[in-house]
């Protein structure tokens, strides 16, 4: 329904074959760099006011520690590893959705016709949550096949995964990859797409990761708050009247199209 959304289902949803096998590489030792101490020295750097916090001492586990799951070799640091790869990258959807809510509820939205048919872009009365609800199921899916495609390849595409030894936070590129490769064109990467960090010192790459980080925490916290706000007037009282309720629930995304459970 939206005009380009069998391009973008077809690649979302192409199957497997439609992958070009990946090249092959010579095997190598797997070397682990996430461990607890370098979340406790992380921690002075992302805010040396606030030590290193974990009260329910997850820097300590091992997940997937049990049958079948043995078998992958889960250790603590690899666990380490996804903790840290979770949190850049809710961090990182936080952001962009904050600064999607703000658009939103501020009636920005893009000049173009939403379908083919020209219908626009919902306003909803200004209610973030409601224009969700108020576009068609299609563009919904749509949405979604996109966040899965890229969550496949962020996943399937790294040189080094971030739980064998690879680096948290990295999104493998679109171009010229060399792991995988995908059955059309892509002009630009997701990450860098102009390539500025490129030639970047390694202080000021991790300068940046400690800026993102605090940034997509903040973001988390902020975007809660907008949802907490619309649903309970007054949750939240540095937003209270500013947020636009709303009445729907933004915990089933699909409830305005259709109900699974007949709940």
């Amino acid at each position: 329904i939206i005009m380009f959304s069998k391009l973008v289902l077809a690649l979302a949803l192409g199957t497997a074959a439609a992958f070009q096998a990946p090249v092959a590489k010579p095997a190598s030792r797997v070397v682990m760099s996430e461990t607890k101490a370098d979340l406790e020295a992380l921690a002075k750097e992302l805010n040396p006011v606030v030590p290193f916090w974990d009260p329910l001492g997850l820097a300590d586990q091992t997940f997937w520690a049990t049958e079948p799951w043995l078998a992958l070799g889960s250790t603590n640091e690899a666990t380490i590893g996804w903790l840290r790869h979770a949190e850049i990258k809710h961090g990182r959807v936080a952001m962009a959705a904050f600064v999607g809510y703000l658009a939103g509820a501020n009636g920005v939205q893009f000049p173009w016709p939403q379908t083919l048919k020209g219908d626009p872009f919902p306003y909803a009365g200004g209610s973030p949550e409601a224009q969700w609800d108020a576009i068609p199921l299609a563009a919904k899916w749509q949405i979604i096949s996109v966040i899965a495609f890229l969550e496949l390849w962020g996943e399937c595409a790294l040189d080094t995964h971030y739980m064998k030894g690879g680096k948290p936070g990295v999104y493998p590129p679109l171009v010229n990859n060399a792991n995988m490769q995908i059955p059309h064109p892509v002009p630009l990467n997701l990450f860098d797409p102009f390539n500025l960090s490129a030639k970047a010192s390694p202080e000021k790459k991790a300068k940046g990761l400690i800026a993102e980080i605090n940034n997509g925490r903040l973001a988390m916290i902020g975007i809660m708050g907008f949802l907490a706000e619309a649903k309970v007037a007054g949750s939240v009282p540095f937003l209270t009247g500013v947020v636009k309720p709303y009445d729907g629930d933004s915990m089933a995304p699909f409830l305005s199209d259709f109900d699974m459970f007949n709940l």
